[in-house]
């Protein structure tokens, strides 16, 4: 199957950045890259390049871009990355509803360069939805690595579930005696307060993948 040079300029730019950052980019990378405004057509290509057997995609993830193992490079970079279970959506503004607790019950996985992360164990990732943590540089769409762990430090970035709400939410954590406070990276927002026996941690940040727009 012969490729078109659109097709071309995608799969070299997919090849370039994922060498690059150790993770595939996204289909608005892409998009921005190649000058295709509309993520339609992107995935087209994509789809075309799939067939082709260059690629494979994985759609419930968004950075599921794989690059045949044959292509030059990539062996090498394989090595250096990291399986890390993705377990869905985190809030970045209001607590939302549903929280997984297990990283084993997950299928779904990203790779991230293992020199992103202090450890492999106990890593899980989810995608930030809302724009709560933005003065932190986190925005909707991002993706936060997680180290589990059910205690946290003042000023740390933690998955916090609200166990009578049954609602989790990303925020910086604070002690403050006889409450908790679940403070927002920005500056619209007000934080949230709750007794400390009405919380529990699920996780610290301990990296970022940032999309780009």
């Amino acid at each position: 199957m012969s490729l078109s040079e659109r097709q071309q300029k995608i799969l070299e730019f997919v090849k370039s950045f994922t060498l690059d950052n150790g993770y595939p980019p996204t289909i608005r990378e892409i998009g921005k890259a190649v000058n295709i405004s509309s993520t339609s057509v992107v995935n087209y290509n994509l789809d075309a390049l799939q067939r082709a057997g260059l690629i494979t995609r994985d759609r419930t993830v968004s950075r599921g871009i794989r690059l045949d193992e044959g292509l030059e490079g990539l062996t090498t970079m394989a090595a250096n990355l990291v399986k890390v279970p993705m377990l869905g959506r985190i809030a970045a503004g209001e607590p939302l509803l549903v929280f997984a607790d297990s990283i084993r019950d997950s299928g779904d996985t990203i790779d991230v360069p293992r020199d992103m992360l202090p450890t492999d164990k106990d890593i899980y990732a989810l995608e930030v939805q809302g724009t709560s943590m933005i003065d932190a540089l986190i925005n909707d769409g991002d993706i936060v690595i997680m180290r589990h762990t059910q205690s946290a430090n003042n000023g740390d970035m933690v998955a916090a579930w609200l166990p009578e709400q049954e609602e989790t939410t990303l925020k910086r954590f604070f002690h403050e005696g006889k409450r908790i406070r679940l403070q927002p990276e920005n500056q619209t927002m007000q934080p949230i307060y709750v007794d400390p026996d009405k919380i529990e941690i699920k996780g610290r940040v301990v990296a970022v993948l940032r999309q780009l727009e």
